[in-house]
């Protein structure tokens, strides 16, 4: 793949990472997710998944590591909205 194509797939990789990062800091410090969905985040994060999965197929490592960590901090979020029902 050209210079390019890898540069646009790590910027993406970066901006889908770090999403969920503000989210998860404020309901980590807050612990108050009354307004957030839980199936919302359990969608999300069956497709973060499945987009690891459809990376490793890929062979493509920014694929498996950026959506990796954008399923670690979405599963944060819902781990917390479980265990405030």
């Amino acid at each position: 793949m050209d210079f390019w194509g890898e540069f646009l797939g790590y910027l993406a990789g970066i901006c889908t990472a770090v999403f969920f990062l503000p989210q998860s800091v404020q309901t980590i410090k807050t612990k108050d997710v009354s307004g957030l969905s839980f199936g919302s985040y359990v969608i999300y994060c069956i497709g973060m998944i499945l987009w690891i999965a459809y990376g490793a197929y890929l062979h493509s490592i920014q694929m498996i590591f950026f959506n990796a960590v954008s399923l670690i901090f979405a599963a944060i979020i819902l781990f917390m909205i479980v265990r405030q029902r």
